[in-house]
């Protein structure tokens, strides 16, 4: 067998992998602390591997479908799992249904991501709330703040249910998430704003102890969808006046 260069990233990706299916083992062991420390460790894999691809220059389709069946695993699987072990078991049959919904929700996110794929490059924006985002999400949320009693006991069924809807749901939609910025000079000018946030939220994130982690993923959430919101208004009013010219892509301003 030769080896290649491609093999560095894709030992990357496959860690992010042993790191979902460890996270799914500690989880059905009760261990919910070292089964959400295995999901944010396999998304720093997920990351790196990008990078280390990059750097190579071992970017390739097989690259993106092993990242994709990996990711399906550590970010999809993962924390359904996690959901079911820390609340829905006790709802039986519909607890099964509902704590399955971001792994279906992901899995079909990263079917439309891997059609739609037209280069290697890194993308600004994606089309529904990326993946790992949403394993942050429920992750951080069941850990740091259901299993942690930070809300009252009456609050907890119906607020990780809506997390659970909420995450699934944006996954799927076609509202525009900012991708991840690159740490160097070229990505700070070409997305200052968009850094400095990603910034305060990681320091926030390790201030904190990982507290911070939700609250900054929901802001990411619901801001993606207020911009989305705001951008389709603004199209529309737009069109109305006008239908000769197109208006440039706000996404690429």
């Amino acid at each position: 067998m030769r080896v290649t260069r491609s093999v560095i990233p894709n030992l990357f990706t496959l860690a992010n992998l042993f790191c979902g299916f460890a996270a799914i083992v500690a989880a059905f062991e009760d261990n919910l602390s070292q089964a959400t420390l295995l999901v944010i460790m396999a998304g720093i894999f997920d990351m790196l591997d990008g990078v280390v691809a990059r750097i190579t220059h071992s970017t390739s389709e097989f690259g993106v479908e092993l990242d994709s069946l990996c990711d399906a695993v550590s970010f999809g699987v993962a924390p359904s799992v996690i959901l079911y072990v820390a609340f829905f078991e006790q709802w039986h049959q519909w607890g099964l249904l509902l704590a399955s919904l971001p792994a279906l929700a992901g899995v079909l996110r990263l079917a439309r991501f891997n059609v739609q794929l037209t280069s290697m490059e890194d993308k600004l924006y994606f089309r529904g709330m990326p993946i790992p985002a949403g394993a942050f999400t429920i992750v951080s949320y069941v850990y740091l703040w259901h299993s942690a009693n930070v809300l009252p006991a009456s609050w907890k069924p119906g607020m990780i249910v809506f997390v659970t809807l909420m995450t699934a749901a944006a996954m799927v939609s076609t509202v525009k998430y900012d991708n991840l910025p690159r740490p160097s000079l070229r990505g700070i000018r070409q997305r200052p704003i968009v850094f400095s946030v990603f910034s305060v939220g990681l320091v926030a994130t390790i201030v904190t102890g990982g507290k911070a982690l939700f609250p900054f993923m929901v802001v990411y959430l619901i801001g993606g969808a207020i911009r989305h919101l705001a951008v389709f208004l603004r199209d529309r009013s737009d069109s109305d006046d006008s239908v000769e010219e197109a208006d440039p892509d706000p996404f690429t301003m």
